[in-house]
């Protein structure tokens, strides 16, 4: 089952997960717009934010599943045959490196600015900035 079915399942449900210290902006098509709409429709129970976070979530999950296994040179283990299993070069291990460490960074800012009126995470271009 895919991470889109379970996400499915889980708006029949109405369920909801742990959310970061900000919030994010994006900018949305025309078309990406409607068929969230059209999801609002489907769904009341679920809010627009809630709808747009789940996917996103969905989407990298996705993302993270369809990084390629490049085999390095470096044997780090065995298969249940006895063959070696190497290392894994490809983009895989740092974006899970770097998703563990801006998760810490991300929760350690939850805790010292849980007030209300709390900071919002700016995205501009490509860098993580703290905005007013």
């Amino acid at each position: 089952m895919t991470n889109l079915v379970k996400l499915i399942k889980q708006w029949e449900e109405f369920s909801s997960g742990k959310t970061a210290a900000g919030d994010y902006k994006v900018v949305l098509s025309i078309k990406d717009a409607a068929r969230i709409a059209a999801l609002v429709e489907m769904y009341p129970r679920r809010s627009e934010t809630e709808l747009i976070s789940e996917l996103l979530s969905a989407a990298l999950d996705e993302l993270e599943s369809a990084m390629p296994y490049i085999p390095g040179t470096r044997a780090v283990s065995e298969d249940e045959e006895g063959n070696p299993v190497f290392e894994d070069v490809g983009p895989t291990p740092r974006f899970l490196e770097l998703s563990r460490k801006h998760a810490t960074s991300l929760e350690h800012a939850r805790t010292l600015d849980s007030s209300p009126g709390a900071r919002t995470m700016c995205l501009p271009e490509e860098k993580s900035v703290w905005c007013s």
